[in-house]
């Protein structure tokens, strides 16, 4: 029987000035094999049935030793360290230039490198820190304004036939 077929896992990229965000967007995987290199990571593991693998070559080098990656239900979410955090940022996730239909520019998490100055120190590593902090400080969002309690509307279930 002949194995079954492998393909890239479908994956969304972006980075900042010390750190690459990297997350493959795959569904509870299995038999995982994840390798993280100076300039190299390398994937395997199951989802939904289907075997994905793949050796990514990477731009520039990055610090194995303070990169780090979670598991969670829906993907899997690397923060890569670069090792030469005063060079100008990546024009692109991988050494080889063209198009890979499976790496996608992950937009809720770029800044661009002259926004980057700008950027708080804390909280922008696309855990919903800011937006939580934002919330807080607007002391809850309470209701939309005019709607009053909602008279009229009755609290019995009504049934139409």
């Amino acid at each position: 029987m002949a194995a079954a077929p492998t393909a890239y896992p479908p994956a969304n990229w972006a980075q900042r000035k010390e750190v690459v965000f990297l997350s493959i967007l795959l569904h509870d995987v299995k038999e995982l094999d994840l390798k993280i290199e100076a300039n190299k990571i390398h994937f395997s593991g199951k989802s939904e049935g289907k075997q994905y693998n793949a050796d990514l070559e990477l731009f520039a080098e990055i610090d194995p030793e303070n990169s780090k990656y979670v598991v969670k239900d829906r993907l899997i979410d690397l923060t890569l360290q670069k090792k030469d955090t005063t060079a100008a940022f990546w024009p692109r996730l991988l050494k080889a230039s063209g198009k890979a239909g499976w790496l996608k520019t992950d937009f809720g998490r770029w800044k661009d490198e002259d926004d980057e100055e700008d950027a708080p120190a804390a909280g922008g590593g696309g855990d919903g820190a800011d937006f939580q902090q934002m919330m807080q400080q607007m002391g809850g969002m309470g209701g939309m304004g005019g709607m009053g309690g909602m008279g009229g509307m009755g609290g019995a279930l009504r049934r139409f036939s």
